[in-house]
């Protein structure tokens, strides 16, 4: 299982975001997304949307940091 964040650099609705992404399976990112605390509309077709304030919860939660350009060469080879 590994979960992959960027850094919350993505402006949008008055915040910074970051993606977080599975390199195992949606059900894997899903069940992450829910324990730290992002709600289903958070999802958007290979990712969550995950607001700079849950960054912290994603990474102690076991999510690696990885650059906004991984997070997009993972979401392609994983979708």
């Amino acid at each position: 299982m590994t979960l992959y964040i960027d850094p919350p650099t993505w402006p949008g609705h008055g915040h910074l975001w970051s993606h977080l992404v599975s390199d195992v399976s949606f059900e894997e990112l899903h069940a992450f997304a829910a324990a730290i605390g992002c709600p289903p509309r958070a999802f958007e077709r290979d990712h969550y949307d995950v607001p700079e304030a849950r960054y912290a919860d994603a990474v102690r939660a076991g999510a690696r940091e990885v650059g906004s350009g991984a997070i997009f060469q993972l979401a392609w080879s994983s979708g």
